[in-house]
């Protein structure tokens, strides 16, 4: 056998090693970061295309152009609003964004589909613009809100299961914090839609209620920025 093992050693055929075993985990998220930015920039610029400046012959401009631009108020309103929204996911996001140090390819694909839920926001938007007294517009408008919560938790959940793309250092009650805070939403919008088997305006102020909530300073704030520092301290 000894012998064997030095004749082939000698004639160069050595018995192959196992392969390494291949990284599952990617340092660096700056082309994700920058890609989310992108989607997030083009589909917000797109939601102003819904306000469409009113065309009156010139000679009507001064008695008909007060009355065409109170009109166009639901439909300003709606566009701020959705605009606020997807400010928000893109905070939650970048927040997200801030915790995760690195990436891999299931990480990829489900940041992918929660940009199809940000993509898709132009068209409940021009629904919710034109038919704001309509039910089913702001059931569709509140379901897409819904499909994007989820799937930014679902990106917060993947990350840090057993501190996957996390730092070991969080501290649990700190993810499962986050995940209620992300969580409120799609509750909030659930009850909009309850809401407009009632009333189509409180539905609509609820979509308001709940954007004034993420946007207002709260305790959050302190808390994510207390866990930046404590994760990054540990690392």
């Amino acid at each position: 056998m000894t012998e064997n093992t030095a004749q082939e050693t000698s004639l160069g055929q050595q018995p192959h090693a196992p392969p390494a075993a291949r990284p599952t985990k990617v340092p660096g998220n700056e082309r994700l970061n920058a890609f989310c930015d992108g989607v997030f920039a083009i589909v917000i610029t797109l939601l102003v295309l819904e306000i469409k400046v009113p065309e009156i012959p010139i000679d009507h401009i001064a008695t008909e152009l007060p009355a065409a631009l109170l009109e166009l108020v639901p439909k300003i309103f709606g566009h701020i609003l959705s605009f606020a929204v997807l400010g928000i996911y893109w905070v939650g996001h970048h927040n997200q964004m801030v915790h995760v140090k690195h990436h891999d390819r299931i990480y990829q694909w489900l940041t992918i589909l929660f940009l199809l839920c940000v993509a898709s926001m132009p068209f409940p938007t021009g629904l919710l613009i034109h038919y704001p007294d309509q039910q089913a517009a702001v059931i569709i408008y509140a379901s897409t809100l819904i499909a994007g919560g989820l799937a930014l938790d679902l990106l917060w959940w993947y990350a840090t299961r057993n501190h996957h793309l996390v730092s070991p250092n969080m501290p649990p009650d700190f993810i499962r914090f986050v995940h209620r805070r992300i969580l409120t939403a799609p509750l909030f919008y659930v009850v909009a839609i309850i809401a407009s088997f009632f009333s189509v305006l409180a539905a609509n102020l609820i979509f308001v209620a709940t954007a004034l909530y993420y946007i207002l300073p709260n305790p959050f704030d302190r808390y994510h920025h207390h866990a930046v520092q404590q994760t990054g301290a540990g690392e």
